[in-house]
């Protein structure tokens, strides 16, 4: 078997690639388009052949501007092969030895989108086991589970708030209202880069991050209560496929009041008065209160993300 870069005229077949039946398949016009505007390249893909036979595959996604990938979106061995996890060992052994070469300093996350049941499904579960494994022979060994969510109109806009009010404000202002936020957060992702960096640089990284995101900035709100106080924040933002929730702040002195469903109210409002007919959101697994709240308010979990990074 070789081991090697894609090129320019490997991605039909990369696209083409028969899925794993035990993930959720990502659809092939969306991976069409993703190598079309750059979301991913040849340059950031790499294929296994047996005898001219495409037998695997390790596909990389970065933002359309970017100059690296950001994460690892599809990790493939053709059914047939006896041992894809020693396939896919050698596949990423490779890409990850090319992309320190470009700068990358920590192989990109990657994530296996899965049906909500997949630990009572035997297909899945074996699909999860051989990539689990590669991963850790290779070093990545953290992992978390989160929930993607979904709103539809069927769900119904909600009411607007009775008990706070929302207003814009400057990148200045919500620099420092990332800051407090990431104080006792539940989210795992904020908990490790506050660890890694320190609030202030993570804080920065959260605002240049949705200002690279295809949401609108003047969707952005701060939400204050009655006596003129801020008691959180929202980012509605999106993808390139979805308007999503993004960002979601309850500051500190107010948590436990229940505003996260004020503010989760006024996301979704922002994205139905501009045309949204669908609003997706994750959360882990383990912030119960985030779950709880999307359950509150119509959404409904479409599928399991199981993210596999190194520590």
């Amino acid at each position: 078997m070789i081991v090697r870069s894609a090129r320019e005229a490997d991605v039909e077949r990369l696209v083409d690639f028969e899925p794993d039946p035990g993930l959720r398949a990502i659809d092939r016009d969306r991976l069409r388009a993703d190598f079309t505007e750059g979301r991913m390249r040849a340059a950031w893909s790499w294929l296994v052949e047996d005898d001219g036979v495409l037998v695997g595959r390790a596909l990389w996604w970065g933002r359309a501007q970017g100059s690296l990938p950001t994460a690892l979106d599809a990790l493939d061995v053709a059914g047939h092969v006896d041992d894809p996890e020693s396939v896919a060992v050698e596949l990423l052994t490779a890409a990850r030895a090319a992309l320190v070469e470009r700068g990358v300093r920590t192989l990109p996350a990657f994530t296996m989108q899965l049906p909500r049941d997949w630990l009572d499904d035997a297909v899945a579960s074996r699909a999860v086991a051989w990539r689990r494994d590669t991963c850790r022979r290779i070093g990545v060994t953290d992992e978390l589970q989160r929930l993607q969510y979904a709103w539809s109109l069927d769900a119904g806009i909600p009411a607007e708030s009775d008990r706070v009010s929302f207003r814009p404000a400057s990148d200045e202002e919500f620099l420092d209202l990332f800051a407090q936020a990431a104080r006792g957060s539940l989210d795992v992702e904020t908990q490790q880069a506050v660890e890694a960096m320190g609030v202030q640089a993570q804080a920065r990284d959260d605002l240049d991050f949705y200002r690279g995101c295809p949401g609108e900035r003047e969707w952005w709100r701060v939400a204050v209560d009655h006596d003129g106080s801020t008691v959180g924040f929202v980012i509605p933002s999106a993808t390139p496929y979805h308007r999503n929730v993004g960002y979601l702040g309850v500051l500190p002195a107010w948590r436990g009041k229940g505003l996260v469903d004020d503010l989760l109210g006024e996301i979704t409002r922002i994205h139905a008065a501009s045309g949204a007919e669908t609003v997706t959101a994750t959360t882990d697994t383990t912030n119960a209160p985030m779950a709880a709240a999307f359950e509150r308010a119509g959404y409904q979990v479409t599928e399991v993300r199981l993210v596999l990074s190194a520590p």
